[in-house]
């Protein structure tokens, strides 16, 4: 089986990235966010839903893609157990969600970090 593009994975729905994400993730044992210059992660605000998420990607690439109009944000990799350890708490209390992998179109799957993080563990016990 090959593997699919990049263009190809960009393209897939919200649900279709997550899956893909989480499969990532475990391969790789990372994941990836967007810091400024000052190592502040990158939070967007939802107006429409009125939350802030912090959004994550599968690899540096797809975090490189998504800030190519910003030269302020560059990738920063979390590894999964840094992710585990300190991100879910620290996420968890600053009330944050994350969106995972946001395409190209603006489409994004919101959770809250405990939900990702309980769906990598289940992965990870098959």
């Amino acid at each position: 089986m090959s593997t699919p593009s990049n263009d190809m994975i960009s393209s897939m729905d919200c649900e279709q990235r997550y899956d893909y994400f989480i499969d990532a993730v475990l391969e790789e044992r990372e994941l990836w966010i967007l810091v400024n210059t000052d190592k502040q992660f990158l939070k967007i605000f939802s107006e429409d839903d009125n939350f802030e998420y912090v959004p994550f990607w599968p690899s540096a690439e797809f975090a490189q893609d998504y800030a190519a109009e910003d030269s302020t944000l560059t990738p920063k990799k979390i590894t999964l157990p840094e992710f585990m350890k300190k991100l879910v708490p620290g996420l968890t209390k600053d009330g944050l969600a994350i969106g995972v992998f946001p395409g190209p179109d603006g489409s994004i799957w919101h959770c809250e970090a405990k939900e990702l993080e309980q769906d990598l563990k289940d992965e990870l016990s098959f």
